[in-house]
């Protein structure tokens, strides 16, 4: 049987082994390591990789706790600067020139902040989802139940903000709790009296869309293993 690891959270690594499980039609063990939800693969939550070798014609993953494990073809999805950030055998495998195309490979920055409310809140707006053009902070909000269409007397209404890129570069570095309290502050403006949250969770999306055209590399052929310069 196979043995398949897809590297990466998010849509890329999801989407990688969704392909492949549909398109293999032999006996195939498929397992991602990371936070790649519903995919049709084993999913395994906080394996970080730190190391790829190869040992007797197939790749050798360690991650940061646990024993290492072997894998026939491996497909790399995180972000750039974490694949060049791995050691071992991998770092001789890429060549120079993949490497430069890989540095190459350029990612913008934001904040994301959700907002949790009690059941039975009201959140009093005819759309599920905005984009917002006129604010230099904001740049998307949605009632997240209301858009995956999953509203419940039972469950209050989430709110999700995306920031703007310009705003996410230039406080890509400072506090979570300042850039909360500066979104908050601009939330303000788009939907004034807003009740108050009982939960909130800011995340920094450090690596977050590709502005260009990523890129995908074949780093070896025997055994396979492809780095894809994507975002998460």
């Amino acid at each position: 049987m196979a043995q398949v690891l897809i590297v990466g959270a998010g849509m890329t690594g999801s989407l990688c082994a969704a392909l492949l499980r549909r398109q293999t039609s032999g006996p195939l063990y498929l397992a991602v390591w990371d936070k790649a939800e519903d995919s049709g693969a084993e999913v395994y939550f906080r394996h970080r990789v730190t190391q790829i070798n190869l040992r007797d014609d197939k790749w050798e993953v360690s991650k940061q706790t646990g024993s290492p494990e072997q894998f026939d073809l491996i497909v790399l999805t995180m972000p750039v600067p974490e694949i060049l950030q791995l050691q071992g055998d991998i770092t001789t495998l890429i060549s120079e020139c993949q490497r430069q195309q890989l540095e190459a490979v350029s990612y913008s920055s934001r904040y994301a902040l959700g907002l949790f409310y009690e059941a039975g809140t009201k959140i009093d707006v005819p759309w599920a989802g905005q984009y917002i053009t006129s604010n230099p902070c904001i740049r998307f909000v949605s009632i997240d139940n209301k858009k995956r269409n999953i509203e419940s007397s039972e469950i209050g209404p989430s709110l999700v903000i995306h920031t703007t890129v310009p705003f996410g570069v230039t406080y890509l570095e400072h506090s979570i709790e300042d850039v909360q309290e500066l979104v908050f502050q601009q939330l303000e403006n788009i939907l004034p009296g807003l009740p108050q949250p009982i939960a909130t969770k800011c995340q920094k999306w450090r690596h977050s869309q590709v502005p260009s055209a990523g890129v995908i590399l074949g780093c070896a052929k025997s055994p396979w293993m492809m780095a894809i310069g994507f975002p998460i």
